[in-house]
């Protein structure tokens, strides 16, 4: 096989092209002055009536970190709305924690959440590494809601969800935002370099890594019981919380897993065997080898749930195989990288209306719902930068150090 296509300057220069396309589209009409942003329309319209959301909120902010980080003019205005909408919007002054949504159309109202609370800490960590004077404030406060309602200690992982007033909503548990924490938390290391971030980090992934993923062939169950059983039937939201297993989470977690592996000093040696283990198995349950695209979910059986292909798990998948065969020089990752992009160009950038199509029928044009019009920029900007950074740490802190062309 040639170079690696992360080290030819020609696709990094088209990699950077890609970045300023999605953080154009994203900041014509964002900025919602309100507090937070607002949800896009396929045009990169307002959709009217549809208030912020907590992780739209957050991903914004450190999505706009990444911009400042990479010399981008104005994009130090949408860190500072997005962080005062979480500190005055979002945040609960009253009973404490961090609100889902606001407005009307909010999806979980004022309920407060794992995930929206991870969030919370990827954002403060994130504008923490951009010197926003507020950071520090936000880290200390989200960290102490998630070390008193959420963290459970025995099991080594977090609770799910509550009422606005700290009542249990169920006893789910799920994966999701486990992970997604485990990514706050490796941030927060990172921005304060207090070990208890990355400690805890490091728990969750043994937990569903090395003991659920690994006992289960490399599949990783994604619901779960009060009591951290696998719950294989369970069935909820079908965007954050599909039936049967999810590819896409796999592939976030071997990016996050190589990154955790060097942040704790290469100490975990079951990390990197992990890592390839659950990309290489998501990518053989998950990819369609007819027409290209990952399945959203799989069932017990190993068939498609819901067959059509959203563009997160691309996303994940081009992210996970840039660092991984950065790491490794296997050319099977080298391969999936390129294969993930040959399907992902053609299909997910939308090259009238601008941004990414987030979800395509089995028919491979673009269709809607649960994903409506263009959902926020995260999965698809990281998709462009993870490759062009050192594979040791966080996108934000290998931005830290500037972006070569070569």
């Amino acid at each position: 096989m040639t170079a690696s296509w992360t080290r030819l300057p020609s696709h990094r220069l088209w990699l950077l092209a890609q970045a300023e396309a999605l953080f154009a589209f994203f900041e014509r009409h964002s900025l919602n002055p309100a507090g937070g942003f607002h949800a896009l329309d396929r045009h990169g319209l307002p959709v009217p009536g549809a208030g912020p959301e907590i992780h739209a909120t957050a991903r914004m902010v450190h999505s706009y970190a990444m911009a400042h980080l990479m010399g981008r003019p104005g994009a130090q205005a949408f860190v500072d709305h997005g962080m005062e909408a979480l500190w005055s919007v979002h945040r609960d002054r009253a009973e404490g924690g961090y609100f889902w949504g606001t407005g009307a159309d909010s999806v979980m109202g004022d309920t407060k959440q794992a995930y929206g609370h991870a969030f919370v800490l990827l954002a403060g960590s994130s504008a923490k590494m951009v010197g926003h004077p507020d950071a520090d404030r936000l880290i200390a406060d989200v960290s102490q809601v998630l070390e008193d309602r959420f963290w459970e200690e025995a099991a080594g992982v977090t609770a799910e969800e509550f009422t606005r007033d700290w009542q249990v909503i169920s006893g789910y548990r799920g994966a999701n935002s486990n992970m997604h924490l485990a990514e706050a938390l490796m941030a927060a290391f990172e921005a304060t370099g207090e070990g208890l971030y990355l400690a805890r980090a490091e728990r969750i992934a043994e937990f569903f890594l090395n003991g659920q993923a690994r006992r289960n062939g490399w599949r990783l169950p994604e619901h779960y019981t009060e009591a951290w059983a696998a719950d294989p039937g369970y069935i909820g939201n079908p965007m954050f919380r599909p039936q049967g297993t999810t590819p896409g989470h796999s592939l976030e977690w071997a990016r996050l897993l190589v990154q955790m592996w060097e942040l704790g000093q290469r100490r975990h040696g079951w990390m990197p065997e992990a890592a390839q283990a659950i990309f290489l198995q998501a990518v053989a349950d998950g990819w369609d080898t007819t027409t290209g695209g990952f399945y959203y979910t799989i069932g017990e059986e190993g068939a498609p749930r819901v067959a059509d292909r959203y563009w997160w798990p691309c996303c994940e998948g081009i992210a996970a195989a840039a660092v991984l065969h950065a790491t490794t020089g296997r050319e099977v990752f080298e391969g999936w990288y390129r294969r993930i992009w040959d399907f992902t160009a053609p299909h997910f950038l939308d090259h009238e209306a601008g941004g990414w199509h987030p979800q395509l029928g089995a028919d491979l044009h673009p269709n809607s719902d649960p994903f409506f019009g263009k959902p926020d920029i995260y999965h698809a900007i990281q998709a462009c930068v993870i490759p062009l950074v050192p594979a040791n740490g966080s996108v934000i802190a290998g931005l830290r150090g500037g972006i070569s062309l070569s």
